[in-house]
């Protein structure tokens, strides 16, 4: 059967990104979709955007989308939402185009149509998550690029019958986790390892499919394919008010 994959958060981590493609072995009917944060941090961020645009079968919008778009508006530079960007991130992702504003300018335009999420039926694509006290039809980019505990600590899935997968929080960042582990709670599964996090390094796909995880590190030349019940912890939502924020963890988002 053709297999649907999910690439988690790649931030500019194109030769990772290459590697893990590799190590899937698309074959034709498979469909690869990313979670969003294809740019920022990472040394190749234009690269990324190059290769998912011409390769991938889809790509929801991630906060580090949402603030490159909010720093260049009708060709003009944002001057408020600049240092931000520049602050998470966007000054390696304005390098990795080398002065070729045509480039960038052409990215931007397909970055402007990435959907908030990606509907597949029994599956749900989203770069953060959803606030489960508001319908879909209500909820903004804010909610689903940037949410984080509100999604995370609710008791109740959001559907009844959709498994959201996310990217986004860092997956180490939730307690008892280690790092390269994916996170599951009640209707959700966060796919982002934190490939540019020296604590990590690990970029993931999964296929949920066939409960197959696949994963490079972008720091070692390490590849590795887990079954799902191995990758995998589970939460109890409960804790995940709790836990730590300090400005390490804040520095890993």
């Amino acid at each position: 059967m053709p297999r649907r994959i999910f690439i988690g958060d790649i931030h500019g981590h194109y030769d990772g990104l290459k590697r893990l493609w590799d190590a899937i072995a698309p074959e034709p009917g498979d469909k690869i979709y990313c979670v969003g944060d294809l740019i920022d941090r990472g040394p190749k961020s234009a690269d990324v955007v190059d290769f998912v645009r011409r390769y991938a079968a889809g790509c929801v919008r991630g906060n580090h989308e949402q603030l490159i778009l909010d720093t260049f508006i009708d060709g003009k530079i944002n001057p408020p939402t600049l240092q931000g960007w520049i602050f998470s991130g966007g000054q390696a992702t304005l390098t990795s185009y080398q002065g070729s504003a045509a480039t960038l300018e052409d990215h931007l335009d397909w970055l402007r149509q990435m959907p908030l999420y990606i509907d597949l039926g029994d599956l749900w694509l989203v770069h953060a998550g959803v606030n489960p006290m508001l319908p879909i039809a209500e909820q903004s980019s804010y909610e689903m690029c940037w949410i984080r505990e509100t999604f995370h600590s609710s008791l109740t899935p959001f559907f009844s019958d959709k498994l959201i997968i996310t990217g986004h929080t860092i997956t180490f960042t939730f307690p008892g986790v280690d790092p390269g582990q994916i996170v599951a709670g009640r209707g959700w599964v966060d796919i982002d390892t934190g490939v540019y996090h020296p604590r990590s390094g690990w970029l993931t796909a999964l296929d949920w499919d066939n409960q197959i995880v696949y994963q490079v590190n972008v720091f070692e030349p390490i590849e590795r394919v887990r079954s799902c019940a191995e990758a995998i912890t589970y939460l109890d939502p409960t804790l995940i008010k709790k836990r730590p924020r300090d400005m390490a963890t804040r520095a890993a988002y």
